[in-house]
């Protein structure tokens, strides 16, 4: 019996493969436990179609995340922060100000996680930060911090 495998199984396959096993092992064990389906030309089909929507997914997220990196090199951001007497910043910038800045001077919602500071912005100036995009995009976000 042909079946398709819904997760990995261990000695057996990963999820996505169709494997020949025994018709006691697929019926009992796998579909029983719902590891795989049983593989007819309708279960096969409705898989490839997925697979090809998902595909279809991953590529328009590619392209909006090259969209977003080249927007976000394109520009420099501006944030206002309080400064001390001495000339040093109040506290620090932080990632989250970095990405309501980029929400609210270029329409970009990025996740503050996504956002990494290698060392703390602790005075005024011109500073870059890194950010990831997903999909191994990255790119550098150019942030100019002046005094309030």
């Amino acid at each position: 019996m042909q079946v398709l495998l819904i997760k990995d199984v261990k000695g057996l396959g990963k999820a996505g493969e169709v494997k020949e096993v025994k018709d006691g092992y697929g019926k009992n064990f796998l579909i029983g436990k719902g590891l795989a389906l049983l593989a007819t030309n309708e279960v096969l089909n409705k898989h490839k179609a997925q697979e090809r929507k998902k595909a279809e997914v991953e590529a328009q997220e590619l392209v909006d995340a090259k969209e977003i990196a080249t927007k976000i090199e394109a520009t420099k951001f501006t944030i206002k922060h309080k400064v001390g007497a001495n000339g040093h910043l109040l506290g620090s910038v932080t990632n989250k100000e970095i990405a309501e800045a980029l929400s609210e001077q270029a329409d970009i919602e990025l996740d503050k996680k996504q956002i990494h500071l290698e060392t703390k912005i602790k005075t005024v100036g011109i500073f870059e930060a890194d950010c990831k995009l997903g999909h191994g995009i990255h790119t550098t976000i150019k942030v100019d911090v002046i005094a309030e």
